[in-house]
């Protein structure tokens, strides 16, 4: 396990965790959190062992955003030098799925984080809040992240209101996909970790490229994209291997080297 200031790294079979470590500010988003989140996501992005990245909190915080100590410095920059735009990107672009393990409570830009990672599980006790507006600002770079999974409908009273809201609630608008006990929530990720590691490593990067991308596209367009993209898909030696396995009732080279079974 690596340990910086702000934050940890460790590799765990498959699957890098990245630990936001900094409990005297629950987490906040600090210009040196922010470098460490970075350089850890792109480690695990380079990679070939890793196939899966998983973000959580520390001391049961997820992340309190901003690190208002420093006028929310790091997040509050322009966007050609923003920090926290180029990690939310890397969580949303970048080919390996990143899940978030919500093990507790997150505000305005850790929103942000769950809403830019793929898939996102939080502990029952977890609350949530766009509080952005009661310190006379707005959850203005989140809301890119955030409005896709919200919808202008529920995300409009809960920006305009900044109340908090439970992971029930969370789950009910989208923000999340599974809500557990605390106790429950690594196995429910490790659970996640197995199964997208039963997928081909190049079909799974694309799967996400396809959600990411396919929306944005106008029909038309999107057909053409889909269409290209199955033939390439196909036409890979993953999807010989995939094909030639499923013919012969063993498992694909990827599930015997991660030590699966189907």
């Amino acid at each position: 396990m690596g340990k910086d200031e702000a934050s940890e790294y460790e590799i765990r079979d498959r699957a890098a965790w990245i630990r936001m470590d900094c409990p005297e500010n629950r987490n906040a988003l600090s210009t040196t959190l922010l470098g460490e989140l970075s350089r850890h996501l792109q480690a695990a992005m380079d990679d070939p062992d890793v196939r899966v990245i998983v973000l959580t909190g520390s001391d049961g915080v997820f992340c309190a955003g901003a690190d208002l100590k420093s006028r929310g410095s790091g997040i509050a920059d322009g966007a050609s030098d923003n920090a926290f735009v180029a990690i939310l990107r890397q969580m949303r672009e970048g080919p390996k799925p990143v899940i978030c393990a919500v093990n507790g409570h997150a505000f305005g830009g850790g929103i942000g984080l769950i809403a830019a990672a793929d898939i996102a599980i939080a502990v029952h006790g977890a609350k949530f809040a766009f509080s952005e507006v009661r310190l006379g600002v707005i959850p203005a770079i989140i809301s890119v992240v955030v409005l896709p999974k919200l919808g202008e409908h529920q995300a409009m009273r809960l920006f305009l209101t900044g109340e908090r809201f439970s992971a029930t609630e969370a789950l009910g608008y989208g923000l999340l996909h599974r809500v557990v006990e605390q106790q429950n929530l690594e196995n429910a990720v490790r659970a996640e970790i197995d199964a997208i590691a039963k997928g081909a490593p190049n079909a799974v990067a694309a799967a996400k490229r396809l959600v990411r991308e396919i929306p944005e596209l106008a029909p038309d367009e999107a057909y053409v994209s889909a269409a290209e993209k199955i033939a390439e898909l196909f036409a890979s030696p993953e999807a010989a291997e995939g094909l030639a396995a499923f013919a012969q009732k063993r498992p694909p080279s990827w599930v015997e080297r991660d030590g699966d079974e189907t």
